[in-house]
């Protein structure tokens, strides 16, 4: 494995505590200097201790896989932790022994001229702080080394795809390719567990603890895509989400562990459902007597000053035509929501809209659509959930 040089490496690096002290995580990357693309993700689990601690444990975890990558390149690290950042440049002194261990630590990982440290707001620093949670909710740790998969080769998405058709995939006769597309519903938010209709009217809600486990299951299933998990399928090259809050939070998970930035279309967003955003299904069959019924049963119905699930179908199909457009034979990750990942399948079957509420779709799950230029699709999987 041939090694690799890059003039800038930036560690990005976070820690929490629920309780300070209390149950607590780090949470590292290391990113091109020049592109941004993440090469490493370090976290993990301290058990019981405080914000500072756990802060100080991800600067040098985040150093330490900037060494591994490459020891003579310059490293930024940033956070928004203003104690550190100030303590290791030599501005305020540290006075707690912990603390102080730890910051010999990060010392000894690189010559201090080779390190430069910048304060950032912590909304500038939500990838680090992602990890951190990731690590609390599932108290593992978490070791991803992107830059290992490429070193000395060519790139993940230039590299061939085996050529034999799998057995059961669509039969084609002319060697036109087409566009992948990974269909991946954000994971579980607080209305999920209500039963309650969320839907595009309003930004929020973000994701449960249980929601950011599984956007990473999910980040990890997309992540194995053209490798050990389809892997005549392209490895994904491109992430599009919706833009509501608990998509976002889920296509962040995915553009983390892929390496890839997220870009965001409205045309994949939810389903507007109006007056009912918000409410539970026996609320709305209470004030609007069997008009859950017919927007289910028909497909047709718009919710009350909201949308229908044809809708939905229209626009996701709009935007599904223009990333074909944009080009075939490569893997782009959508990342959306329950109606919008229906509508897109029931779509690409030809399926009427009065159909599409019999596709079961778990929070965090996968399916898999693959659409050619000339409107022929096949449906490789549906609803498949990430933590098989």
């Amino acid at each position: 494995m041939g090694a690799q040089r890059f003039s800038t490496l930036v560690v990005e690096a976070d820690g929490g505590s629920r309780g300070n002290p209390g149950p607590a995580g780090f949470g590292a990357l290391v990113r091109d200097g020049l592109g941004g693309r993440v090469l490493a993700e370090r976290a993990g689990f301290l058990g019981t201790t405080t914000n500072n601690v756990a802060e100080y444990t991800g600067l040098v975890a985040g150093l330490r896989a900037a060494a591994e990558i490459d020891p003579d390149a310059r490293v930024q690290v940033r956070m928004d932790s203003k104690l550190v950042v100030e303590q290791m440049s030599g501005r305020w002194q540290i006075k707690h022994e912990d603390m102080r261990r730890l910051a010999r630590e990060a010392a000894a990982v690189l010559p201090s001229s080779q390190v430069d440290y910048t304060w950032i707001p912590r909304a500038e620093n939500s990838a680090a702080d992602a990890l951190a949670n990731e690590a609390m909710d599932t108290r593992e740790q978490i070791a991803r080394d992107l830059w290992r998969e490429s070193a000395g080769g060519p790139p993940a998405e230039q590299e061939p795809v085996p050529t034999t058709r799998p057995h059961g995939a669509r039969v084609r006769f002319d060697g036109h390719e087409p566009l992948t597309i990974v269909l991946v519903r954000h994971g579980q938010t607080p209305l999920t567990v209500a039963g309650a209709y969320s839907g595009s009217s309003v930004p929020g809600p973000s994701l449960t603890s249980r929601g950011r486990i599984q956007a990473a299951q999910a980040a990890d299933l997309v992540h194995r895509i053209g490798r050990e998990v389809w892997p005549d399928l392209p490895r994904p090259s491109a992430i599009v989400a919706s833009p509501m809050v608990r998509a976002q939070e889920t296509a962040a998970a995915v553009g983390r562990r892929v390496g890839l930035p997220v870009t965001t279309d409205a045309r994949f967003a939810e389903v507007d459902f109006g007056r009912w955003e918000g409410l539970t299904s026996d609320q709305i069959a209470e004030r609007w007597p069997g008009e859950p019924e017919q927007f289910l049963m028909t497909g047709t119905v718009r919710a009350p000053g909201g949308e229908s699930v044809a809708d939905v179908g229209e626009r996701v199909v709009a935007g599904l035509r223009d990333l074909v457009a944009q080009g075939v034979g490569r893997t782009v990750v959508v990342v959306g929501h329950a109606v919008q990942v229906r509508a897109a399948v029931g779509r690409a079957l030809d399926a009427p809209p009065e159909r599409w509420s019999g596709l079961r779709i778990p929070p965090g799950s996968v399916s898999i659509l693959r659409w050619w230029e000339d409107g022929l699709t096949e449906a490789t999987v549906v609803g498949c959930p990430s933590d098989l």
